[in-house]
């Protein structure tokens, strides 16, 4: 059973911009039981769009005889600031003005939202946390979280990711955030402004979420005689229609510009040097039809990072395989902790071991 709490930090927040926020609030969902000792602690980092609420948009991964089972784990998962549920984002009231920021939304790094995620692990007064894991996004500020504090985790657990975002990942961002411009209601402060442009973006970042073999095989027409109204042409529709149904665009372009920030090695002598300090087990796992985070950055992780190791999914799902292939993604990660566990054996044979549940 899942517990949703606020977490509210009532003191001014400076950004790595220059800007600050006087306030902000964070929304954040747990699940199953801290144990006295206080280690088996699973910090999740959510995607993109998603959400505090890990077990709606990561079904299969957590669960009882699931891989985080709620009787052997404890585990937390934080909406970023920026976003728009819960914590503080575009459509919050800014104390200072007495009205939603909208436009006026201070710009935010992923170092920014992992900041504020380490204001409020202090204040739940976690030391250490059992495993870090992110995928895409949420993969980018566990890194992140694994270079600012490299004691936090033992275990780092990073799925189609990168350590600094690619000029493709920017590219694809760019031209979703050129169509939510040519929305003409963009230039509005409301709710609703830029809508249709943002459904226009989901369009486009399908394309890069997935790839010819996933659309191959859920929108291959099978009526010979059709001229138009493709299942294609529907399903990118509806799915630009389903999230405007749960986001906004001010959330979207914010988000999206944290994501294009995405550089680990910025202020720290660059990205090769940031990832030789990470002191956590980590596991860097990569899709192989991913076109928007490809593999290749997946390898470069492990290279980089002292004594990491690499699993492939193999998935005719791109990008969104994280969300789809949980079997997959179990068997890589049980065989991670395992794989730790035997070599800790190897070198403390006569230390006492906890497997939290794994």
């Amino acid at each position: 059973m899942t517990k949703h709490h606020t977490f509210i930090y009532d003191q001014e927040f400076e950004l790595e911009s220059g800007q600050s926020l006087p306030e902000f609030r964070l929304r954040y969902t747990t699940f199953g039981k801290l144990n006295e000792a206080k280690d088996n602690i699973i910090w999740v980092c959510h995607a993109f769009t998603g959400s505090s609420d890990f077990t709606d948009w990561w079904k299969g991964m957590f669960g009882p005889g699931m891989l985080y089972d709620p009787e052997r784990h404890f585990v937390i998962c934080a909406n970023a600031i920026g976003g728009c549920y819960g914590s503080t984002g575009p459509l919050s009231v800014d104390p200072n003005k007495s009205r939603p920021y909208f436009h006026d939304f201070p710009s935010v790094t992923n170092r920014d939202i992992i900041r504020a995620f380490d204001k409020l692990r202090q204040h739940l007064g976690f030391e250490k946390l059992h495993t870090l894991i992110g995928c895409s996004m949420g993969g980018q500020q566990a890194l992140e979280w694994a270079v600012l504090n490299p004691g936090l985790s033992e275990h780092l657990i990073v799925i189609g990711s990168n350590a600094k975002h690619s000029p493709w990942g920017i590219a694809f961002n760019e031209s979703q955030r050129m169509a939510i411009e040519q929305d003409p209601t963009w230039q509005l402060y409301t709710a609703h402004a830029g809508m249709e442009g943002m459904k226009v973006a989901r369009s486009i970042a399908l394309i890069s979420y997935r790839n010819y073999q996933t659309y191959d095989k859920t929108q291959y027409e099978t009526d010979n005689t059709k001229t138009d109204d493709f299942k294609a042409s529907s399903y990118q529709r509806y799915q630009g229609l389903k999230l405007a149904n749960r986001f906004n665009a001010f959330t979207y372009w914010t988000l999206s510009k944290a994501m294009d920030s995405q550089n680990v090695g910025r202020g720290r002598d660059g990205v090769l040097e940031a990832l030789a300090t990470v002191k956590a087990k980590a596991l860097f796992i990569g899709m192989s039809s991913d076109l928007l985070f490809p593999m290749q950055e997946q390898h470069f992780l492990t290279k980089n990072v002292p004594g990491a190791v690499f699993e492939p999914i193999h998935s005719d799902f791109g990008h969104d395989g994280f969300l789809l292939e949980t079997e997959q993604l179990t068997d890589k990660i049980r065989a991670f902790y395992w794989r730790g566990l035997r070599e800790n054996r190897r070198r403390k044979p006569a230390e006492r071991l906890v497997t939290v549940g794994v």
